[in-house]
């Protein structure tokens, strides 16, 4: 049996598990909705009216337009979300029963503005607003998820869909294969989504409470799921093997649904789960990493289990801070439950740590108040009130202890104001908390009944109280192992500085000793004479890894950490004074400018206007900066210290898969011990869960382990010959197994570059790298031929020229002009378009459909267009344009044809054929009668007989009467051999769909 296709593998099953999480499918054909916004009015009505006893219809009728008003804001939905998520006036969810909100699925619902269109293969609706759809794609389909991803970003472009991502909240992408972890890029998977105006971020999501979510799932009704295949004109699908696997709830695909679309989490998630961040570029929308959502669940569990604290270990870059703000807005409402008024603090213990929290809740649209000394503290502490700002915007008291923490009576017991529930987040609880020091003390006196979370990423190293002991016991974990494969940090590689240079530095110290005697070391490493050594190597270094990273590495940034703050300003100076250099550079102490000038300074290395920073004490740790990928070390930086501050280079950024930690200091061996003691405290602290820092760093031993798996993978080909090779690759059949030899030397190209960067010339000689990269190439092209060949064996007849050699078109100018690019853009978009629309097409035997794809063929198989004129292209426009436009209207033409049999392409195509044929009377009103009964007749047969299907011969017997008597009532035929053709039609296209060979 041929393999299914993406509605019969992945669709369709999803469809029938969303009715298991109590979501009634909804058919389009009898509905009727709001072509402006696509809500159901009918239905938004009605859960109106029951979720708001006594609202009237007239106040119905006006939020509905001042919906329509929101939608049309440039604001990514803020203004609707707030409407959506209000507790107060007119709700439009019931968020404390979720199931009074009324819950539809429906498929294939058009996203319609003028001329541009787009249809979700699911559309999930609440109280009759579209809030969340979900596009699926096969397993193994061509180039992953990241199809799915690229054409979801050109929706988001698009500004006359602006107006549905307002409304809509929650996109989930699956081609219902599991995760492959060691992909940098989503290859394949099921993940989630915030809507977007740009490019759209892919989580992950590993559920962590699968055996409670369970019970959310019920039995399918049999019923139920005739419907949808009735509906969708599936019936084929019914009884076939393939098809009760994929409708299993445990798929990748199912699971997600399951994890994100059960009622109870689906109102957590649209009420608690979205930030949106005022930036000076725009909005940005942001949705709860799944970490962060089971990390909120489980404060909640641990509150309702009578604890007063515990400890959030979240690793860094795990987005702590965020954390806390999706806390304050969900614990606000869960004290409010409890009739108790919560008010929330989140300790630092420096003073740029206040300044990044303060601006990253800002940023979420928290107001916050900032307490730096021991009055303020005590004035903040008998506040009556929850939030106290004249806007009612949810607030946050960020306190910095460094000013007070050793003063020894903040306030007295009975200061505090005890009718309030105080929270107190207190950020990188791994350090600064002395037990015997006075501001935990204070800090308990101040409110004997306050919360105390604590958050951090790194155990205590050494000597220093555990943080349980302190802190109380873990409330929720996230390692960085999970965070690597989730994509949200990097592992780490060390770059040895050259030797060469190396000897260079050393002659430099022996001869500043020599001239100087006994200078003191951090003056030695100040002097000039070895800070212009130093310089010279991070200059050229930095240079040299903003060309090899290629294009994504062309705006990174670098951060030395000094020696000393003597070292740092010599090596600004020396900066400065290079006339020829073309980047830019700042100098952060913290005496160097005032506060409000290293806060500009490192707000433009944050947008890309500075290049390098020199710093000595100050960002080494809490400073988050993806763009940052090179940290040149310059000092030993000791314990969790040293492992905080090379993380500061883990951010994701674009493509890369890691940070570069350039050593100057020979840092390895203060490494290797603070590694030990890290694992040390874990295993003390975590017991078997050290395993999940096992991935920090990548080493020399583990290039090596990587040199000799691709060896093994590639043991069975030539990589001396690259045209035996060639032909060996070319002559592989299986998928898989292909896609594990592209990998080995994929995988071996990223090698060179790390053995290049950190100067490994020993591991060079392992692997002939300059080969492997050719042989990578020719692995390619025999995968891009395999795939070629699984479209045309699987694919119905589109014409895989379309869905290949156009789409992959590049143009390049010798001298490219401004009118040329528009040229371009312009022919690259009607191609698309014209491909996509002859691609859609739902009877490819059409004799004008096949016209339209030869005279695309013609004109342009031939033709090479990565080189043409403004001629050509205007020419090549206008041609195409035609045949968009011609292949508009015949589809067009079948979709009005195939909407009189319910929608279902096989009706579509045997109503043309018979007609084209002439061997029925020429009346399309007779002939549709016919058929429509026949349609009915066999469907509900198909439905009800497992075997039917599986017997061709058997099938064929059962329709022949079938069919004679339903012409016999409305159009007579008196030539057997018409009623042979007729059942040959009808059997093919059934046949043909269960096995998945026609169009979906």
């Amino acid at each position: 049996m041929s393999k299914f296709n993406e509605d019969t593998r992945v669709k369709i099953p999803a469809l029938l598990h969303l009715t298991r999480l109590r979501y009634e499918y909804l058919s389009l054909k009898n509905s009727v909705w709001d072509t402006r916004n696509n809500i159901f009015g009918d239905i938004f009505a009605a859960s109106i009216s029951r979720l708001n006893p006594g609202v009237s219809h007239a106040d119905i009728r006006r939020t509905l337009e001042d919906i329509q008003l929101d939608l049309l804001n440039d604001d990514l939905g803020k203004a609707f979300h707030k409407r959506l998520t209000t507790r107060s006036g007119l709700r439009l969810i019931e968020f404390d029963d979720v199931n009074q909100n009324s819950f539809h699925v429906v498929t294939e619902l058009p996203f319609v503005n003028g001329g541009d269109e787009f249809r979700p293969d699911i559309t999930l609706l609440v109280n009759g607003l579209p809030l969340a759809f979900v596009e699926v794609k096969k397993p193994m389909n061509t180039n992953g998820v990241l199809a799915e991803r690229e054409r979801m970003n050109r929706r988001h472009a698009n500004s006359k869909f602006r107006h549905f991502f307002n409304l809509v909240q929650l996109m989930v992408f699956s081609n219902n294969q599991e995760y492959d972890d060691a992909e940098p890029e989503p290859v394949q998977g099921a993940f989630y989504a915030a809507a977007t105006y740009g490019q759209a971020h892919f989580n992950h999501f590993r559920e962590g409470y699968a055996a409670e979510l369970s019970t959310t799932v019920h039995e399918l009704s049999d019923d139920t799921e005739n419907l949808i295949l009735t509906d969708t004109n599936y019936t084929s699908l019914k009884h076939a093997p393939e098809f009760s696997r994929n409708k299993l709830p445990d798929t990748p695909t199912n699971r997600i649904l399951t994890s994100l679309f059960s009622r109870e989490r689906f109102a957590f998630i649209l009420q608690y789960a979205f930030a949106y961040l005022d930036k000076d570029t725009g909005v940005e929308k942001h949705i709860m990493r799944y970490p962060q959502i089971f990390a909120t669940q489980a404060i909640a569990r641990h509150l309702d289990g009578g604890a007063r604290k515990g400890i959030v270990w979240h690793t860094q870059g795990s987005g702590k801070t965020a954390l806390a703000y999706y806390n304050v807005r969900f614990l606000t409402n869960w004290f409010q439950q409890r009739r108790q008024v919560a008010r929330f603090y989140f300790i630092v213990d420096r003073l740029d740590l206040l300044k990044q929290a303060r601006d990253e809740f800002r940023l979420r649209g928290l107001s916050v108040n900032v307490i730096e000394s021991r009055d303020e503290f005590a004035r903040d502490i008998k506040k009556t009130v929850a939030i106290d700002n004249d806007r009612g915007e949810p607030e946050i008291t960020v306190v910095n202890i460094q000013k007070f923490k050793d003063d020894p009576t903040v306030t007295a017991a009975q200061d505090y104001n005890v009718s309030m529930q105080r929270v107190y987040f207190l950020d990188e609880v791994h350090r600064s908390y002395k037990p015997t020091g006075s501001f935990l003390a204070n800090l308990s006196q101040s409110d004997r009944n306050a919360i105390h979370i604590g958050l951090t990423g790194t155990p205590l190293i050494g000597e220093q109280a555990p943080s349980k002991a302190l802190f109380g016991n873990y409330i929720h974990t996230y390692y960085y192992n999970a965070s690597i494969s989730d994509g949200y940090t990097l592992r780490l590689i060390r770059e040895d500085i050259a030797t060469q240079y190396r000897m260079q530095l050393q002659q430099t110290l022996q001869s500043v000793q020599v001239l100087q005697g006994g200078i003191a070391r951090e003056a030695l490493y100040a002097h000039p004479r070895f800070v212009q050594a130093m310089l010279d190597y991070i200059l050229q270094d930095f240079r040299h890894s903003r060309i090899a990273y290629g294009k994504d590495g062309a705006n990174i940034g670098g951060m030395v950490i000094c020696d000393s703050s003597e070292q740092a300003r010599e090596l600004y100076e020396q900066f400065v004074k290079l006339s020829e250099c073309k980047l830019t550079a700042a100098l952060i102490l913290h005496n160097e400018g005032d506060k409000q000038f290293r806060e500009d300074q490192v707000k433009a290395f944050k947008n890309g206007g500075i290049d390098l920073l020199f710093v000595y004490n100050m960002l080494l740790t809490g400073f988050d900066a993806p763009r940052l990928k090179k940290l040149y070390v310059g000092r030993i930086i000791k314990d969790h210290n040293l492992l905080q501050a090379l993380t500061r280079v883990n951010r994701r950024y674009k493509s890369f898969r890691y940070g570069y930690v350039v050593d100057f200091a020979d840092i390895q061996s203060e490494f290797d011990k603070a590694n030990k003691n890290y694992y040390d405290e874990l295993t003390a602290e975590l017991g078997d869960e050290m395993q999940h820092y096992s991935r920090l760093f990548k080493s020399a031993d583990e290039i090596r382990t990587d040199i000799e798996a691709i060896k093994q993978a590639l043991f069975l080909y030539s990589l001396d010959d690259a045209e035996l090779f060639s032909q060996q690759v070319g002559q592989v059949e299986d998928r898989d197994k292909l896609l594990r030899v592209a990998k080995a030397l994929a995988n071996a190209r990223e090698l060179y570059n790390l053995i290049r960067l950190n100067g490994q010339q020993e591991l060079m000689a392992l692997l002939d790298f300059d080969k492997l990269r050719v042989l990578h190439n020719e692995a390619q092209h025999a995968l891009a031929q395999l795939n070629l060949k699984a479209q045309i064996e699987n694919a119905p007849d589109t014409s895989t020229l379309l869905n290949q050699a156009l789409e992959d078109v590049i143009f390049r100018f010798e001298k490219l002009g401004e009118s040329e690019l528009k040229l371009a853009d312009e022919l690259k978009g009607v191609l698309r378009r014209t491909r996509e629309t002859l691609a859609s097409t739902q009877d490819s035997q059409d004799p004008q459909w096949i016209a339209l794809k030869e005279e695309l063929e013609r004109r342009f198989k031939k033709k090479k267009l990565s080189e043409v004129s403004q001629a050509d292209m205007r020419a090549n426009i206008s041609v195409l344009s035609d045949i968009e436009r011609k292949a508009k209207a015949l589809n067009q033409e079948n979709t009005n044809l195939q909407t009189k049999y319910g929608g279902d392409s096989k009706y579509l195509r045997i109503h043309k054929r018979l007609l084209e044929s002439r061997r029925v009377e020429s009346n399309p009103v007779k002939l549709h009668e016919a058929l429509s009964a026949i349609k009915q007749v066999v469907d509900k047969a198909v439905l009800g007989s497992r075997q039917l299907l599986g017997n061709p011969a058997f099938f064929e017997k059962q329709t022949m009467p079938i069919i004679i008597g339903k012409f016999q009532e409305s159009l007579p035929i008196s030539d057997v051999d018409t009623f042979d053709i007729i059942n040959q039609l009808l059997v093919k296209e059934y046949l043909g769909q269960a096995q998945s060979k026609l169009n979906s």
